[in-house]
């Protein structure tokens, strides 16, 4: 017998008595602790037990937890050494067994049924490659360590590429959905490589997905959004313009609004913001949802942080009408869209005001009147005078809001109203 023969022959029984070793070791620890003080005690909590853990199964026979012992040993080893339809069917005995506990979950990672499950999804089959992501997404369920185990089997490199048209729905929706679980590992810092995620997880929010798809990616890019190392490559995958569009549709728009608050308090994010030929028009508009009040709150912030320190993007503002939005929301918003859009209207209050100063002819030097320069003086009185403007424009308007909405039958009447109102010479905005 050659040596390299030899040399298999020991490689495979090695293998297989590994695997045999911990499929003992898994034993033991489900059937360790179980012995009490009192035999009377443990006959009756043994059959207690046993009646809680009966479980139907497919054939409408009850299952015990040593059936479950039996049916995982069956299926680790099928998985790992059986035929096609031996791997299909221990995918689905699988995918029970993780649906039960964080504890058997842990255990049959252990048993390396991660690395296997993802080289399923290689299938050309469709329906293999279902029942292996279902039952990777019961196996990713609460904890984060079979999550890093699928990154580290290189689970990124098996999305989908180039036949993503061709991708069945199911199969697209699961991916999703198995992708949010991945994801959430940005949450305690373990690395990820984003750029792998990116293009599968943007065709599907800019194709004609399902809901569920739709809010799965989206979650996925939430979470990728608060890793600074994302932020490169979610802005060179074009996903700004996605997320513009998607802000507008109100079943998505709550998160896509909170993923561009999360860009946009980066440089890099709010440059490609401010490139966007949406922007800041689509916020304003955000803002006059009163239906939507997270919304308001989530577009008020965005705004904020682009009106801040740039006048380019305020005179914008002005242009597209969004003081009356802002008195609008500052009257009848919720408490943090109120605090929000009252901040952005003290800016465009006190560049109006600077403007002013600017254009108010010559000043009158050192006269003195009363022990006070004359143009110190008229500042002082000019300033009065604006604040009691001010507050006259702002009850005025308070008053004739509060009387229509108590006379209006709809939200859009009051919304007209304030704008046409609010548009009047008395505001000094």
């Amino acid at each position: 017998m050659s040596d390299s023969t030899l040399r298999d022959r020991f490689c495979s029984y090695s293998t297989n008595l590994r695997f045999f070793s911990r499929i003992r070791r898994f034993i033991r620890l489900k059937t360790t602790g179980k012995s009490t003080k009192s035999s009377d005690r443990f006959n009756m909590s043994r059959a207690k037990e046993e009646s809680e853990k009966k479980i139907m199964g497919s054939e409408g026979s009850c299952r015990t937890e040593e059936d479950d012992l039996a049916v995982l040993q069956r299926s680790v080893k099928r998985l790992h050494f059986g035929s096609l339809e031996d791997k299909d069917d221990a995918a689905k005995e699988i995918k029970r067994l993780a649906a039960e506990d964080l504890k058997t979950r842990k255990s049959l990672a252990a048993l390396g049924v991660i690395p296997s499950l993802v080289s399923m999804l290689d299938s050309d089959v469709s329906s293999r490659r279902l029942l292996a992501i279902q039952a990777l997404i019961e196996l990713a369920n609460g904890t984060h360590v079979n999550k890093a185990l699928m990154v580290e089997a290189e689970i990124l490199k098996k999305l989908p590429g180039s036949d993503l048209d061709s991708l069945d729905e199911l199969v697209q929706r699961d991916f999703a959905t198995l992708l949010v679980s991945i994801s959430d590992l940005a949450n305690v810092q373990f690395p990820i490589a984003s750029s792998e995620m990116l293009p599968f997880l943007i065709w599907n929010l800019n194709s004609n997905t399902s809901i569920e798809a739709t809010e799965a990616c989206l979650g996925a890019l939430h979470n990728l959004s608060t890793m600074l190392d994302s932020i490169g490559p979610l802005i060179s995958n074009g996903v700004v313009s996605t997320l513009m569009r998607l802000c507008l549709e109100k079943e998505s728009s709550e998160k896509a609004l909170a993923i561009l608050g999360n860009l946009v308090v980066t440089v890099m994010g709010k440059k490609a913001m401010e490139n966007d030929p949406k922007v800041p028009d689509r916020f304003i508009e955000i803002m006059t949802w009163e239906e939507k009040p997270k919304c308001q709150e989530l577009a008020s912030y965005i705004l904020m942080i682009l009106a801040h320190q740039s006048s380019a993007q305020r005179e914008k503002m002005a242009k597209l009408g969004i003081v009356p939005v802002l008195l609008e929301v500052a009257l009848l918003g919720s408490p943090l869209a109120q605090k929000r859009a009252l901040k952005i209207l003290q800016w465009f209050k006190d560049e109006r005001q600077t403007r002013m100063r600017a254009h108010s002819g010559p000043q009158t030097g050192r006269i003195m009147v009363g022990g006070l320069p004359v143009n110190q003086r008229e500042s002082r009185e000019g300033k009065k005078l604006m604040k009691n403007m001010v507050k006259q424009s702002l009850d005025k308007n308070m008053e004739f809001i509060t009387r229509r909405a108590n006379a209006a039958t709809d939200s859009s009447k009051l919304k007209s109203y304030v704008i046409s109102s609010s548009s009047s010479k008395s505001l000094p905005y």
